[in-house]
Parts: structure tokens; sequence; C-alpha cells
């Protein structure tokens, strides 16, 4: 059964333009605040019937806004009508916002960057996988063996002995790494020059080896997401191999899971040095909203370092 509009009348007017009152924007914009789906489209639910108990044909974008952070706040409390406000600032900035998402094989990176990209209506949304599959496609194997392994696998391509003390999964990684930053950072750059907002998550986004020359042109926001408990990362494993019926190898990435745990824990220790923040994936919608709760305060200190102000109302 289709849900209908209570009031499909009602035109939100701002200036000379009216348009009417879709649960479905709404919604959007309060998932902004990390409420998951089905709590915000109640309370954009309740926001509509507050609008019909108004007996009102139209209503101005403005007093729309106050309406969407009274009800916000009745129903999921004033930290929500806060996280609000501030995803409301996006619409103010000049500089584009750049999300970079690291993390090691299996964590949920993609998840979390598609839901992340969704609530803040970003429609580039790439991964260092694919920035590494293409490099594949110009550079053979023989002229630049890191690029053509998984992240875990990169060992199989440090052809030279290594020092006593070296982790040679550790060195391969590092080495590609250091390859794919390369297409990484000329992607990130791109974005800045057209001023277009982008959600870019990978194995290969370690804080440290990208280059930030051009990064004071836009706000730059890094996280690296984990799963602490090994228990609960192997089962990502399980439900990955449930959902793409078995394309991608269950067994291989439980054979390497030490590989992949070293990955993270490299991550982390790069994460800790630079000052990134890192999630602990235990829950989605609470990774979600920790990230969502990152990129909003990264947003305001920006705003407050560049003296800016915005109209809450």
């Amino acid at each position: 059964m289709v849900e209908k509009d209570i009031h499909p009348d009602l035109q939100i007017v701002d200036k000379e333009y009216g348009l009417p009152y879709s649960k479905g924007l709404m919604a959007q914009s309060i998932m902004a605040t990390g409420l998951p789906p089905e709590r915000a489209y109640h309370v954009a639910r309740e926001i509509e019937q507050h609008l019909h108990d108004s007996g009102q044909s139209s209503i101005s974008l403005r007093r729309l806004r106050e309406i969407a952070q009274q009800v916000l706040g009745e129903e999921e409390g004033q930290s929500f009508t806060e996280r609000y406000r501030r995803w409301r600032m996006l619409g103010k900035l000049e500089k584009p916002i750049v999300i970079l998402i690291g993390g090691a094989t299996g964590v949920g990176k993609s998840t979390l960057a598609t839901q992340v990209a969704h609530r803040l209506g970003v429609t580039r949304l790439t991964s260092s996988d694919s920035v590494r599959q293409v490099m594949r496609a110009f550079f053979s194997e023989e002229l630049m063996p890191a690029i053509h392994y998984s992240s875990f696998e990169a060992a199989k391509a440090v052809r030279l002995d290594m020092a006593r003390g070296v982790n040679r999964d550790l060195a391969g990684y590092i080495e590609q790494v250091e390859k794919v930053s390369v297409g990484i950072n000329a992607i990130i750059e791109r974005s800045i020059r057209e001023g277009t907002r982008m959600v870019l998550e990978g194995a290969h986004i370690v804080p440290g080896y990208l280059n930030e020359e051009h990064w004071h042109d836009a706000i730059v926001i890094q996280m690296v997401l984990i799963v602490k408990d090994e228990d609960h990362h192997k089962s990502h494993f399980f439900v990955r191999d449930q959902e793409t019926d078995g394309v991608r190898s269950l067994k291989k990435y439980l054979d390497n899971i030490e590989k992949i745990r070293l990955v993270q824990r490299y991550l982390v220790e790069r994460a800790g040095k630079a000052g990134v923040p890192v999630i602990d994936n235990q829950s989605i919608d609470d990774a979600v909203a920790m990230a969502m709760d990152i990129v909003l305060d990264s947003v305001n200190r920006y705003q407050q370092s560049s003296g800016l102000m915005i109209n809450t109302g």
C-alpha cells in the first residue's frame, strides 16, 4: 500500500517559488543528523501532521525549518536538533566537502560511505579499489606488481629480500598504498578544483600518505573505520558471502584474517599519529551517526574559524 500525503496541496514557499511538501526530502535531510531511515521518516510524518493541523495552504521555507527543528527535538531530543542545525550549515559553504573513509578489508567502508553520501546529498562516491583497477589496466604486473594483488596479499609483490624485523605483508601493503595514492590524490585534486563534493573510501586511504597541498581549498574530512572485535569482523565476511552468493570467496578472507587485521592495526596506528578519528563499526547505525558527527563538527569548526554565521531560523 502506497502512503499518501496528508496535505498534498500545502506549498513550501521560498521567495516567489513554491513546491509541495515532500516527506522523502524531509526525511533525507533529517537522516543527516544520524537518525536511521525509519526514525527519520517517522519525524517527517510528524512534521507533515503538524503542517496539516495548522490549516495553512502555504508556509515559508524558514518556518518549515523552525517546525522541523521543533518536532525533531520533541521526538528525538535536543542533540538531534543541534545536529540538524549544523547540517543546514552545509548549504552555506563556499568550499567543497571531501570525505575520506579508510579501513581494512571487510569493515563496512562501502556501506558507511554510501549511507554518509546519501544523508549529505553527495552524488560522487568512489573507492580506492576502483582507482587501483584503472591503474592495473595501464600498468602491467611486471611494471607495477604491487597493484595487482589484494591489499592483504600484496606481500606477493615484494620481490627484494626484506630486512630482518620488517613484516613482509605490511611492506607489500605500504608499497601498494604508495602507488594507489597517486591516483587518489589526482581524484581529490580534481574534486577540489571543480568544487564538487565527494566521498571516497578504501583500504588505500591511509593517514599521512596523501598529498595535502591543495586541501586548504576544501573541507577535507578524514576518518578510519575498524571492527575491533575479530569475531565480529569475521561475521562481516559471512554476510558478504550471503549477499554476493559466494562471488567473493569467504574462505579467502577467513584464511587471511590475520593479514587483514595487521592492516587494520597499521591504519589505527597511523590515524593516532595524524589525529584522524577512528570509528569502531559494531553497529552500522551507530557508525553512521558517529561519522555524521565527525562531518558536522568539522563543518562547524570551519564556520567558526572563518567567522561565518548562520541564521538558525
